[in-house]
């Protein structure tokens, strides 16, 4: 007997096809309507706004819980910053990655101050039980200043050439950005960043230092945690 497909309560389509929609938008390059295209194609019709609310509701559980499934982060914290125009006001993405690439966590303030660089700090270590060995930053002075409060026994390194790891992390959001036309908000785009980061890297494990079979295995474990969380854990 063919068992019944996993449902949200409250919403027709099963749980199946809401989380492949949040796969393809946040995964790859598409935007809404390309994400309508795609499932139109398989005899599926749902409009480009159902997504977009299915985004809304249910990307930021399931990045949470990938979050906390991830493995324990490097001990080699790279921190850099990035500015944003949203609305033609001028606001910083701060981005924290390990020395192998991962995301850590993203916020976007208006401000890239002191006091912008502690809030960081803060939240970075939000529900950690451990620090890091040695934060990595360019010359912004304001990391020293957040250091030397947060974190005043860890090592600290500035330096515009070693920071490269962070730097390149930007690019993904970068084409995000002009495939989107830019965020329409601060906390749009804290919204959807967010999400992105923790569902874009999860499924981007680092390649270039494995094996053809360890990749494989890697790429199905991935999936796998990730059927868990759409299909049947969120959905119960």
């Amino acid at each position: 007997m063919t068992p019944e497909p996993t449902t949200y309560p409250g919403y027709r389509f099963p749980a199946e096809i809401i989380s492949h929609a949040l796969w393809l938008y946040h995964v790859f390059g598409l935007s809404l309507r390309e994400v309508e295209l795609i499932l139109a194609e398989r005899g599926i019709g749902v409009s480009h706004e159902s997504i977009r609310q299915w985004c809304l509701k249910f990307g930021a559980d399931i990045a949470r819980n990938l979050r906390r499934r991830r493995p324990k982060p490097g001990d080699i914290w790279h921190l850099d910053e990035v500015y944003l125009r949203i609305n033609g006001v001028l606001h910083y993405l701060w981005r924290a990655v390990d020395q192998n690439g991962v995301v850590l966590d993203i916020l976007v303030q208006d401000r890239r101050n002191a006091t912008a660089a502690k809030r960081f700090f803060k939240r970075l270590l939000t529900g950690l039980r451990y620090k890091p060995k040695r934060i990595v930053t360019d010359g912004l002075r304001s990391y020293g200043v957040a250091k030397r409060e947060v974190l005043p026994d860890v090592r600290h390194r500035t330096s515009r050439y070693l920071n490269n790891r962070a730097e390149n992390s930007h690019r993904p959001t970068r084409r995000r950005e002009r495939q989107m036309q830019r965020f329409k908000s601060p906390e749009q785009a804290q919204r959807f960043l967010a999400s992105h980061a923790m569902i874009y890297g999860h499924f981007r494990p680092r390649r270039h230092r494995m094996t053809a079979a360890q990749y494989r295995r890697a790429r199905a474990e991935a999936f796998r945690v990730w059927r868990q969380e759409t299909c049947a854990q969120s959905a119960a």
